[in-house]
């Protein structure tokens, strides 16, 4: 789940965003009154939201915006006039007074792109090591000339085998070649 922030330098307001998040079914982390205490609370979130003032008590939301680490975002609750200033499209705006249907539905949206990225970088295939694809290609080696398969029917067997057990292909691989010494 992608973690909330809220931070405004007067509590009241960071308390009272947390309580409409949460009424609508968000999970608020933390509200709080400065950027560092954002800063030190980011650290145990690989994805995260923070939801701020313009103007914090130790910076501006733009500064903060800079120090935020790589998979959090900002939404910037302010003036229309300040946000304008703004300028920046890594910053996402709402504009006071703020109405709780735009807050609620633009929290959402930034939390599901949050969680798709996060779903596309565990997706993205790992890099076998050098040893790994050695114990692929003796394997697929072993069944070629055992089994008279052609590299093609060799690979695919490891995969279908990899597949129905669970297991990376690496480590069938390795299981075929430690078959292969008995």
């Amino acid at each position: 789940m992608t973690g909330i922030i809220v931070v405004f330098s007067r509590i009241e307001n960071a308390k009272s965003i947390r309580n409409v998040l949460v009424r609508n079914g968000f999970t608020v982390a933390a509200a709080c009154t400065t950027g560092a205490q954002a800063l030190s609370l980011l650290e145990d979130y690989n994805e995260a939201l923070v939801i701020c003032g313009g103007r914090l008590a130790d910076m501006m939301c733009v500064e903060l915006a800079d120090l935020l680490p790589e998979g959090v975002k900002l939404l910037a609750v302010a003036s229309p006039d300040f946000l304008g200033a703004i300028g920046r499209e890594d910053i996402v705006c709402l504009s006071t007074p703020l109405k709780v249907n735009e807050l609620v539905s633009t929290a959402g949206m930034i939390c599901r792109m949050l969680e798709q990225a996060k779903r596309k970088r565990r997706q993205k295939p790992r890099k076998r090591g050098e040893e790994d694809q050695e114990a692929i290609r003796q394997a697929k080696a072993f069944l070629m000339e055992r089994n008279r398969m052609t590299e093609e029917e060799a690979h695919r067997y490891l995969q279908k085998c990899s597949m129905d057990s669970g297991n990376s292909m690496a480590e069938t691989a390795k299981m075929v070649l430690a078959a292969m010494r008995f």
